[in-house]
């Protein structure tokens, strides 16, 4: 048995998972003031009557992170960069920093020496302001650490208690500031995540739960719950995350379709290429802040089944905000969802009520309620329709796009268009007309998110960096370094030596069964030569464990 549970902006699902095929759903209301009470409430409406030593496997995907960086409810950090020469990081748009001289090149080697007495300033200033969360950066301090360290050290002793993050600990891969971006939020939110991690594995032992927890990251992989307390930062947009794996889930292997998750607040649309999903090869944008977090290329559109709906002008207006549940619901104002019940497209909530509620928008419109319903919804219909088609204009910049354009030598329409989400029934053949696409509304495609979480696999990425003739290499995700003899390294050496070390990393992360499936994603090998002699080589290797799905599932 398997349990998957998606916090969504509206509702929580949940699903129960028995010999590979959904054996029971269940969901409650979500409230972002209390979302653990959301997950659990969720969980004891599926597990009631079940026998809980049969679950095998619990992954939860929520919104915490997402909600802490959007509200403003993070922890405030002090940001020390160690920029060297080249860069001014007023260009990052990372708020205020305390900048330090000191420089480490490419390659790892110190051009700059650190100076003391102006670290220990800085410290004084941090201490002055009250901060206790320091996150500490240093240009191409992935390749030799010892300038993060060093600071570390000299805050550690002018801050007693307080939490000092370094930049190669949380990400070792190339572009300062998104590695510095990355750090910032890792320590703002690594505490709070911390108490939710700690509260959902207390819990779950409360109610005889002892089944392995994982928690769904951003690029539709799991990751045991305690060991995700060290980069809370990658379960960002698990939702959307859980809408793909949800189709990957529903949907025959192989197919290429565009992703469309309608929800109560939020639209979720992402694409899938031949079974694969299209990953983002900037990272997440996090509150205008570009990431190493590896994550899909998708995009939330505020608009959903419980959208307010407005007249201005004469014209009809949904979201982009949500003022509670559809009137026929017991809501507030009008929504799609009460357009959806007075038009027949949807059985939810009292008929009556969404009648009263689309009569109030006729009176302004100046038509019949079954002429503003229908208005109701080509607004809706439109504004996803010209979202996907904008979409397609940032997909078609993605590489991994581009190659599959050269490879098939034409230029991906909307053929499928998979829905998904409560509003995904009614809605999604109307989007797919518009686009000229065929429509595919899964079994189960109301609970979709709930049931890519439960049954997605874990993923890694782990990026090795060698220098033959510096005679050692380093995991860009662990800042794990190492010593190197053959200067004359080739690639599948090196290929061979990331396979290995991912393997140990993933012993250590607990998910060691699926370091089989871990394939080259990258390798790139270039010569160091000095007169007419080859002096070394630079070697770096991308090794990941893809996302995919657990092989138990039996597709529906």
């Amino acid at each position: 048995m398997l349990v998957g549970i998606d916090v969504g902006g509206t509702t929580t699902d949940a699903v129960l998972v028995d010999e590979g095929k959904v054996a029971k759903t269940a969901y409650v209301p979500t409230d972002h003031d209390n979302l653990p009470n959301c997950l659990l409430g969720a969980l004891d409406e599926l597990v009631r009557g079940v026998e809980t030593s049969k679950i095998e496997r619990v992954v939860l995907s929520t919104t915490l992170i997402t909600n802490m960086i959007a509200e403003g409810k993070t922890d405030p950090v002090a940001l020390v960069l160690i920029p060297g020469p080249g860069t001014n990081p007023k260009d990052y748009s990372l708020g205020e920093a305390y900048i330090l001289d000191g420089a480490i090149d490419y390659r790892g080697r110190e051009i700059d020496r650190l100076k003391e007495p102006q670290i220990k300033d800085a410290a004084a200033q941090i201490s002055s302001k009250g901060f206790s969360r320091v996150a500490v950066v240093g240009k191409f301090c992935q390749r030799n650490h010892a300038h993060e360290q060093k600071v570390g050290e000299i805050m550690a002793g002018a801050l007693p208690g307080a939490k000092i993050e370094l930049g190669h600990k949380v990400s070792g891969q190339l572009n300062f500031p998104r590695r510095a971006a990355t750090t910032m939020l890792t320590v703002a939110t690594k505490d709070k995540y911390k108490e939710f991690a700690q509260a959902m594995q207390g819990a779950l032992l409360q109610r005889k739960i002892h089944a392995p927890v994982y928690i769904l990251k951003a690029d539709g992989g799991t990751l045991p719950l305690d060991k995700s307390v060290q980069i809370p930062v990658e379960t960002i947009f698990s939702g959307p995350a859980a809408s793909i794996m949800g189709v990957l889930a529903l949907t025959p292997p192989g197919q290429t379709s565009v992703v469309v998750d309608i929800g109560g607040t939020t639209t979720d649309l992402a694409l899938i290429l031949f079974g694969k999903p299209l990953l983002s090869s900037k990272g997440a944008r996090v509150d205008s802040l570009l990431t190493h977090v590896r994550a899909f290329a998708v995009k939330s559109v505020a608009i959903g089944g419980d959208s307010a709906v407005n007249v201005t002008a004469g014209c009809v207006a949904v979201g982009p905000h949500r003022n509670g549940p559809a009137i026929c619901m017991g809501g507030p104002l009008p929504t799609p969802t009460d357009a959806m019940r007075v038009l027949g497209m949807t059985t939810i909530g009292d008929k009556a009520l969404a009648e009263k509620a689309m009569q109030d928008v006729a009176v302004r419109l100046g038509c019949s309620s079954q002429e503003a319903a229908k208005e109701v919804i080509d607004a809706v219909v439109e504004k996803i329709v010209s979202e996907v088609k904008e979409m397609f204009r940032e997909w078609e910049q993605e590489p991994a796009y581009r190659i599959w354009e050269i490879i098939k030598k034409e230029k991906l329409q909307a053929q499928n268009v998979v829905g998904v989400g409560g509003g995904a029934p009614p809605l999604v053949p109307l989007v797919a007309a518009r686009l000229g696409a065929k429509a595919i509304v899964p079994e189960y495609a109301v609970v979709a998110n709930a049931i890519g979480a439960a049954v997605a696999r874990p993923t890694l990425t782990l990026n090795l960096h060698i220098d033959t003739e510096r005679g050692e290499y380093i995991v860009a995700e662990e800042g794990l370094m190492g010593k190197v003899a053959d200067t004359k390294m080739t690639p599948e050496q090196a290929e061979k030596l990331a396979r290995k070390l991912l393997a140990e990393r993933a012993e250590r992360l607990g998910i060691d069964e699926y370091a089989g499936d871990a394939e080259v994603a990258y390798s790139e090998v270039f010569n160091m030569i000095r007169g007419w002699s080859t002096v070394g080589r630079l070697l770096d290797v991308r090794m990941e464990i893809p996302a995919g799905l657990l092989p138990s599932w039996g597709r529906c």
